[in-house]
C-alpha cells in the first residue's frame, strides 16, 4: 500500500473520516492587526473571513492560533478539530472551481497540485502556501505567518512559544544513556519508513534515537522515505518499533508479533512496540507536541 508513502512524501498527510458539515460562512472576527499584511509575495488588504483550507496541518494551525471562526471550508481529511467546517473538497486532487464556489477571500494549501495556485491566482483568489515541514522551525515559520494573515499575531506567537517550551520540557526529561536506544518507524505494513533527515526523523533525533532506517538511504536519493525489507529491520534488531499505520492498515503489537521471524526483534520480545495515532504522526501542525510526547513516553519507560 503506497498511501503512507505519498502521504509522507508530499506532506504525511493521514487520512480518516468524520461527519460533513455545512458550508455557512464563518461569524466575521475582528482583529487589532494592521492591514494590508504582507507574507512573501502575498498581500491581503484586509482580514478574511472565508478561509478555505486544503491542508489538515493547515486546519490545526488556523484552529490553534484563533482563526478557525474564519475558516469556511476545510478539505475531505482534515478531520481535527472536530469542529471544522469538513467538506467535500480534496486537498489531493484540488479542484480551482470547487474551490471558488465556496467564494474565499483567502486559500490556504500544502500543494499546488494541478497546477491550482496559478488557477486560483487567475480567478483573483489569494493563495498561502504551507508546504510540507521538513524542520520544527518550518511549522514556527508557517503558525507565525498565518497568524499575521489572519490577524492574529499575538496568538500564533503564543501558540508558537507553548510548542517550543513542551517539546524542550519533554527532551529534558529523557533519560541520559551511554548507548543510544535503536528504532523503526513504520509507514505501512510494506516496510516504508522515514530517516533521519525527514521532519518525523527529527523528531526522534531529540529523543536521542538512533534510525535503523538512515543507512538504506545514506545519499538521500530516495527522498528520506526508503522502502525497508523484513531481512534488514530484522537484523538491525531495533530496540523500538513505532507504528504509524494503525488506523490506515490496522496494524498494532499483536501483528507485528505475529510477522514471521519478527520474535526475536529486541522491541517485539519487550513489548517496545508502540502503536501512533495516525493524523498526528502525519502532521506538522501544533500536535507535534503530542507525537514527541508519545516519544519520549516510550523511551522513559526503557531503563537507562
Amino acid at each position: 500500500m503506497k498511501r503512507a508513502l505519498t502521504a509522507a512524501a508530499v506532506a504525511l498527510l493521514a487520512l480518516s473520516a468524520c461527519a460533513d458539515n455545512t458550508d455557512e460562512p464563518a461569524a466575521p472576527t475582528t482583529s487589532t492587526a494592521a492591514y494590508p499584511v504582507t507574507v512573501g509575495n502575498l498581500t491581503l488588504d484586509k482580514q478574511p473571513q472565508k478561509i478555505v483550507v486544503l491542508s489538515p496541518s493547515a486546519t490545526e494551525m488556523l484552529f490553534a492560533i484563533g482563526a478557525g471562526a474564519q475558516v469556511a471550508a476545510v478539505d475531505d481529511n482534515s478531520n481535527y478539530p472536530p469542529e471544522a467546517p469538513k467538506s467535500e473538497l480534496s486537498g489531493f486532487q484540488p479542484n480551482a472551481e470547487a474551490i471558488a464556489a465556496k467564494s474565499p477571500d483567502l486559500v490556504v494549501l500544502s500543494n499546488d497540485t494541478n497546477k491550482v495556485v496559478d488557477q486560483l491566482t487567475a480567478l483573483k483568489i489569494p493563495v498561502y502556501q504551507a508546504t510540507a515541514a521538513v524542520t520544527l522551525d518550518d511549522t514556527y515559520k508557517q503558525l507565525t505567518e498565518l497568524g499575521a494573515l489572519t490577524g492574529h499575531p499575538d496568538e500564533a506567537a503564543d501558540t508558537v512559544q507553548r510548542i517550543k517550551d513542551d517539546i524542550a520540557k519533554l527532551v529534558k526529561d529523557v533519560p541520559q544513556r551511554t548507548e543510544k536506544l535503536t528504532y523503526y518507524y513504520e509507514l505501512d505494513p510494506t516496510f516504508y519508513s522515514v530517516t533521519s533527515k525527514t521532519f518525523i526523523g527529527s523528531l526522534f533525533s531529540l529523543a536521542g534515537l538512533s534510525n535503523i532506517a538512515d543507512a538504506s538511504d545514506p545519499d538521500g536519493a530516495k527522498g528520506g522515505y526508503p522502502q525497508l525489507s523484513a531481512e534488514v529491520i530484522i537484523k538491525s534488531d531495533p530496540d523500538l518499533v513505532f507504528l504509524a499505520d494503525s488506523k490506515c492498515c490496522q496494524q498494532s503489537a499483536d501483528t507485528v508479533k505475529a510477522r514471521t521471524g519478527w520474535s526475536g526483534i529486541t522491541a517485539v520480545k519487550n513489548s517496545q512496540i508502540v502503536a501512533l495515532d495516525d493524523d498526528v504522526a502525519s502532521r506538522w501542525g501544533p500536535r507535534v507536541v503530542d507525537l514527541v510526547r508519545a516519544i519520549v513516553d516510550a523511551v522513559s519507560k526503557i531503563p537507562a
